[in-house]
């Protein structure tokens, strides 16, 4: 019967809008990929590098552990916020009585709920138009 390796790694699942992000959170240095490109080209940019970078930050962890991650759905936007929900999650389950009070203070560990409103029946086929009156 063969062995299963017991897990060096933290896991976490992090949504928003229709994204969703499976994170893995492994200690030691290594590179940082989302699906299987370097983060840094997946979201390039400052803004987007200092926002995926808050929770590392926030828990002085920023070299001591690296994140692999598959992530889907939505845009580019809710992809990263997906990313950086499953990073908090996946920290916050690594160490939770040394990180998570610093998360939860800066707001990371709330999930963003808001979703795109679907069309309703009878406004023209939006969702919240109305429909043009006939009479000039």
């Amino acid at each position: 019967m063969a062995r299963i390796k017991k897990q060096n790694y933290s896991f976490a699942l992090g949504k928003r809008k229709t994204a969703s992000a499976r994170v893995r959170l492994f200690k030691g240095k290594g590179e940082n990929m989302v699906n299987a490109i370097t983060i840094e080209k997946y979201f390039p940019g400052a803004v987007n590098k200092e926002y995926w970078q808050r929770p590392f930050v926030l828990t002085e962890t920023l070299e001591k552990y690296y994140v692999s991650a598959k992530v889907q759905g939505s845009g580019k936007g809710g992809q990263l916020d997906a990313l950086v929900l499953g990073i908090t999650r996946a920290l916050s389950d690594a160490n939770p009585e040394k990180f998570k009070p610093a998360l939860k203070k800066a707001g990371l560990l709330k999930r963003d709920s808001r979703i795109r409103q679907r069309r309703m029946v009878g406004m023209g086929g939006k969702s919240r138009r109305a429909k043009q009156s006939p009479k000039r």
